[in-house]
């Protein structure tokens, strides 16, 4: 019968220890081991840093822009959300009201199921409750937040918003055609696209 013995691997450096009768070959074997593993240069975190800022950068140029301050909304809302991509389409339900300090968004399924819930507090956007973040919802909340801006009040809090007629825009962000100042069409340049009115009313 043969016995097997599990196979023994040697430290570092223990193999030149045993030839060479002491301790010090044991330091100068995992000393040399070491040594073909080049540590860290400046050069190499400098790089690391450099990407981490343009990471970080790019990420907030992704962020949606928020008005420049409050606009005035006709609160509360109940607002039909019908979202098509392709070929698919899902329907939200979502109600906008002030809640405390900051106007609350909650969006929901039409079986009630809650699909995001963001609370817009002093130019910030903060999560409220324990749903996971969903960007969608929020660059959505953001877009019709620019769509529920009356005239009036668009320049002062979209610099850069262009208005004509029932046609508003975000150039390269958000596309608003309006077939009533609570009914209209929201266009995101790759989509999603979404159709927006009242709770109740015919979607246009």
């Amino acid at each position: 019968m043969y016995h097997f013995r599990p196979a023994y691997i040697e430290p570092c450096g223990s193999g030149l220890a045993r030839e060479s009768g002491g301790s010090a070959s044991i330091d100068v074997g995992c000393a040399d081991a070491f040594a073909g593993k080049p540590a860290p240069t400046v050069s190499t975190v400098w790089r690391f840093f450099v990407l981490g800022m343009l990471l970080l950068l790019s990420a907030c140029a992704s962020q949606a822009p928020l008005p420049a301050g409050n606009p005035t909304l006709p609160l509360p809302l109940q607002l039909h959300i019908q979202r098509q991509l392709a070929d698919q389409r899902q329907d939200w339900l979502l109600v906008i009201q002030r809640e405390g300090p900051g106007i609350r968004w909650s969006m929901m399924d039409p079986l009630g199921i809650p699909q995001a819930r963001q609370q817009l507090i002093d130019g910030h956007w903060q999560a409220d409750g324990l749903l996971p973040p969903n960007p969608e919802a929020r660059e959505l909340f953001a877009a019709l937040l620019f769509a529920l801006t009356p005239s009036g009040e668009l320049s002062r809090n979209y610099p850069t918003a262009q208005q004509q007629g029932e046609h508003r825009s975000l150039p390269a962000r958000w596309d608003i055609r309006y077939a009533q100042p609570l009914s209209f069409q929201l266009n995101l340049p790759q989509g999603p696209h979404y159709r927006v009115s009242p709770l109740g009313e015919p979607t246009p």
